[in-house]
């Protein structure tokens, strides 16, 4: 895993503590937001890590004309046969990029609801399993953009982690400028281990010990956002429990065998960002960075 690190480096210049945190994410059998302008490298980053990993993948392009059946599948009758024979659609794959997920309708958008919780989709009255490992890569723009709808609570709680690339700063930039087309750098690359081996790592990964005086504080973090002024509602227990998981996945990579408080408080801005809402009388809406440093000053160590 550290030469995955290394490679997607390389591709990617300059955003390493988001590297980290997006394979971080995929150890912890979560699914990955990436939310930002367009053009800052959302879409290459989710190519990179499915060729890396070895994961088979397809791309799904949200528009405001998509419809379930067109991510989901469809049945079409076959004269050979006499009968309907179903034909899977893209989310029958290991990774899945959802690309712009935001700029499709919430029809289309609540297709990925069964799928991300119980990886399985029903269709037409029959639940067909997804592939193991599976994964959902959503790239969304800002919601000030023209043409977006807004993720619902329900759909946005299902990722596990979301993340902002930004702009570049100028010493990579500069490389990024002088150096080869990103696109083709992807395309060269050789997957570093196969689909199997991620499962035993994901299994060392869930595996990573977290001491009862860990746990507490996990919960004391999630009762503060339920019951304190500063947030409108509160972290779920999926997002308690996912904020554990990742910080396991972030432990394990640091080459550690048990979870500390530092791993909670690295992976928590990505888990908590989206699903926590400042309080009434706030004028400046603050970053997730500004909410999880609150919740972090607000709440005792263990």
């Amino acid at each position: 895993m550290q030469q995955v690190l290394a490679a997607a480096g390389r591709v990617i210049l300059g955003k390493e503590r988001q590297i980290r945190l997006a394979v971080a994410c995929l150890l912890a059998q979560g699914h990955l937001l990436i939310e930002d302008i367009p053009g800052v490298g959302k879409t290459t980053l989710a190519h990179l890590l499915a060729r890396l990993l070895g994961l088979e993948f397809q791309r799904i392009q949200f528009t405001s004309d998509l419809l379930p059946a067109d991510i989901l599948g469809v049945s079409v009758f076959d004269r050979e046969i006499g009968a309907f024979r179903f034909h899977p659609g893209p989310i029958f794959a290991q990774l899945i990029l959802a690309d712009e997920v935001n700029r499709a309708t919430p029809k289309a958008q609540s297709a990925l609801l069964e799928a991300m919780e119980e990886r399985q989709v029903t269709v037409e009255g029959r639940t067909r399993p997804l592939p193991v490992p599976f994964f959902v890569i959503a790239t969304q723009n800002p919601a000030h953009q023209i043409g977006t709808f807004p993720l619902p609570e329900s759909q946005l709680d299902r990722f596990l982690m979301r993340l902002q690339l930004g702009y570049p700063d100028r010493a990579a930039e500069r490389e990024l400028l002088a150096g080869a087309d990103r696109r083709t750098m992807v395309a060269e690359l050789s997957p570093l281990l196969p689909p199997a081996a991620l499962q035993e790592l994901q299994q060392q990964v869930a595996s990573v010990h977290a001491a009862p005086a860990l746990i507490d504080y996990v919960q004391a973090l999630a009762e503060h956002t339920r019951h304190g002024a500063d947030f409108a509602t509160g972290l779920s227990p999926r997002a308690a429990l996912g904020l554990l998981a990742a910080a396991r996945a972030w432990a394990w990579l640091e080459r550690r065998d048990h979870v500390l408080p530092e791993d909670i408080q690295a992976v928590l801005p990505a888990v908590a960002g989206h699903r926590l809402h400042p309080g009434a009388g706030t004028d400046v809406a603050p970053t997730a960075e500004e909410m999880a440093r609150r919740l972090i000053e607000s709440v005792p160590l263990p």
